[in-house]
Order: C-alpha cells, then sequence, then structure tokens
C-alpha cells in the first residue's frame, strides 16, 4: 500500500510516535479508570472528569501549538510532547488523591495538545505543503491501531503489575521508541520556501465563514465519535440486542475505520477531500435511520459509523490544509479543532444523560448534529 508513497519513512515514524501518545493517553482511561479510582478510593466519574479537563487544555492551548509549529516546524514540539506525557504519566503512578490525580491529567492534556493529531497534522503540512495529504492519510491509518494494541497491552500491564506500573511502561515507550523517532523527523524550512514553490489555488470565498463551518463540523463529528465510543454497546441494547451481540457489534468499529482509511488512501487522488467529509458526515444518520426504521442488524450501523468515523479523522487534517493551504495551517488548525476537544470533553455526559433519560432516542441527537455537518460542508464551495 505505501510503496509508491514518496514519504514512506516520515508517514511510519508518525504512525508509530502517534500510536503510543493516542494510546497512553486517549485511550488510557478506558483501561485505567477503574483500578485508579477502586485505589484512590474515589469514584471512577471523578477519574474521566480529570480525562475531561485535560480535554480542555488540549483545546485551549491547540492555536498557541499551531503558531509554534507553523514558525518553527513540529520536530521540537513532537519531541517535547514525548517528555511532557511521560511527565504527566509518571505524576499519574505516583497520584494519591483527585488533587495529584488532577494535575497529572492537566500535564497529560498539555501534552495531548503537543503530541496528538492536530500537532502531527501541522507537522506533516509544514514539511509537505499540499503533498502532505497522502501522509496525514497514511498517519491516521496507523494510529488508528492505538487502541487495538492500547487497550489489551494496558490491560495486560494492569493485570500484571498494577496500574501505576502500566504508567510507567507508557512511559519508557514515550521516552525510548517515541522520542527518538519524533527526534529523527527532518526540520522544517523557512515557509516562504513552500509557499514560493506550491501552486495553491486561490482559498474559499469568505475563508472566515468556512473556517467557522469546519469547526462546527469537526466539533459534531468528534461529539458523535466519542459518545458512541463510550456509550455505543448500551445504545444498541437500547434497541434490542442481548448484550453480547452489543458488544460484538460494537467491536466492528474499529476495523470499519481502518478499511475507510484504506479506501481513502487508496482513492484519494481521485476525489477533493470535501466530497469525503460530506460522504463521511451521512453514514453515521443513514446508519441510524435504517436501523430505526427498517430493522437493520446492529453490527450494520456499528459499521456506517465507524466507516464514517474513520473518514471525518482523515478530513480533519486534509481539509482545512487543502482550502487554505500550507501557510499558517497550524494555527488555523488549532482554532478549528479547538470547538472539537470541548465537544469531546462533555459528550461522554451529555449524551450518558441523554441515553438514560431517553433511550434508543437519543441516536435522533447524532444523526441530527451530523446532517448538519453534512448541510455546513455542503455550503463550502470547493475553490476553482
Amino acid at each position: 500500500m505505501f510503496g509508491r508513497h514518496p514519504h514512506l519513512t516520515l508517514t511510519l515514524r508518525l504512525g508509530v510516535t502517534q500510536t503510543v501518545a493516542w494510546a497512553s493517553s486517549y485511550y488510557l482511561p478506558a483501561i485505567l479508570a477503574v483500578p485508579m479510582a477502586a485505589e484512590l478510593g474515589i469514584p471512577s466519574v471523578r477519574v474521566f472528569a480529570a480525562f475531561s479537563l485535560a480535554l480542555v487544555v488540549s483545546a485551549v492551548l491547540g492555536p498557541f501549538v499551531g503558531r509554534c509549529i507553523d514558525r518553527r516546524g513540529g520536530r521540537d514540539m513532537l519531541v517535547s510532547s514525548n517528555l511532557v506525557l511521560a511527565t504527566g504519566l509518571v505524576l499519574m503512578s505516583l497520584a494519591q488523591g483527585t488533587a495529584s490525580l488532577l494535575l497529572a491529567w492537566v500535564v497529560t492534556g498539555i501534552g495531548m495538545a503537543m503530541g496528538l493529531y492536530d500537532a502531527a497534522f501541522a507537522t506533516l503540512g509544514r514539511l509537505l505543503g499540499r503533498q502532505a495529504r497522502a501522509s496525514i492519510t497514511g498517519v491516521t491509518l496507523l494510529a488508528g491501531f492505538a487502541s487495538t494494541i492500547g487497550w489489551p497491552l494496558t490491560t495486560w500491564l494492569d493485570a500484571e503489575l498494577g496500574w501505576r506500573a502500566a504508567c510507567l511502561v507508557w512511559v519508557g515507550l514515550h521516552l525510548f521508541l517515541g522520542l527518538p523517532l519524533n527526534w529523527r523527523l527532518p526540520k522544517a524550512g523557512p515557509i516562504e520556501a513552500l509557499v514560493a514553490h506550491s501552486d495553491d489555488p486561490p482559498p474559499p470565498r469568505r475563508p472566515r465563514l468556512a473556517m467557522g463551518l469546519l469547526a462546527y463540523v469537526f466539533a459534531a463529528g468528534w461529539f458523535v465519535s466519542t459518545a458512541m465510543a463510550a456509550h455505543l454497546p448500551r445504545l444498541l441494547q437500547e434497541t434490542g440486542v442481548t448484550l453480547s451481540v452489543a458488544v460484538a457489534a460494537a467491536a466492528l468499529v474499529g476495523p470499519a475505520q481502518v478499511a475507510a482509511r484504506l479506501g481513502e488512501f487508496a482513492l484519494l487522488r481521485h476525489f477533493h477531500p470535501l466530497h469525503s467529509a460530506r460522504l463521511a458526515t451521512v453514514l453515521h444518520p443513514l446508519g441510524a435511520a435504517l436501523l430505526a426504521m427498517f430493522g437493520m442488524p446492529a453490527a450494520g450501523f456499528a459499521l456506517l459509523h465507524g466507516a464514517g468515523n474513520g473518514m471525518m479523522t482523515i478530513a480533519s487534517g486534509t481539509l482545512p490544509l487543502t482550502l487554505f493551504g500550507p501557510q499558517g495551517f497550524g494555527r488555523r488548525q488549532g482554532w478549528i479543532i479547538a470547538p472539537a476537544r470541548l465537544a469531546q470533553a462533555a459528550a461522554p455526559l451529555l449524551f450518558g444523560l441523554l441515553l438514560e433519560a431517553n433511550g434508543a432516542v437519543a441516536l435522533w441527537l447524532t444523526s441530527g448534529l451530523m446532517l448538519g455537518a453534512c448541510l455546513a460542508l455542503l455550503v463550502i464551495r470547493r475553490p476553482a
């Protein structure tokens, strides 16, 4: 698949470091929240609240991180993210109560702003300009396995060594795997040279409106993605299936994401990112309609949702780059994605309350958000 990719080494390095970063931060609470809470003597919801705070911190710092990458390139920022995430994990392993746990997650949130997809996409845009689209897709394809690798590994470490030691193992992976790979990334040249050698088309008309619409699109997408990640098995049970069927169907989301990203990688030369983003926004509501009105199996909904989610992740990097060009991409990316990070922080609680009160009717909220995102994308016109 990557054989004809001219930036294979760069893509592979960032794919590995992004896998480590996501598995040791975003996907960590799903496995360690309960054992953390049990040993610290606090409710597990408090651990998830600390994680939500980390997402808020990440959203607030995103534009600043993007500006730094625009000016100096992303290598030093990504190397620093390994150190900051490792520090957060060390603090987590030493936590003795709510205050120290909150501090650990605040530091982790800073590292997430510096080292997750937004920073990686800005780094690729700074290095490759519009040619970064293929590498962005490749990185998301590889890092799509972060939960597939991270959840079983963290579960095994917790069972064998305890959650504190599990955090320290992830520290080692940051320092001895992620950091050296990020250190070997190329340094970015002057942004003027990148812009001078590009054949960028003009940006879309009313660029501020386009940025606002994209901010809504990705906020809606991230809200739905996080809500489904937290509540999908329970949601499917509300439609009448058994727990075993719901869990088996929910497990198909990951493979569907990877399959959609493979399709995007294979077809990206033939379609503008606007078209794939529009398609991505309709798959979740399509699945919901088929599930509710025609009795489609739960697995079908999971596959459609997962495919749309996988494509949306790619669009969050490729669409702003294609519409606005590489100059100022990091700063712009930070502003566009900041509402999405806030939506991520609120999604588990808000959707959980709605699901508790209304059952599967909550699915219509997520469907409405995604249809609104599709309309927003239809308003944005492809530049001539």
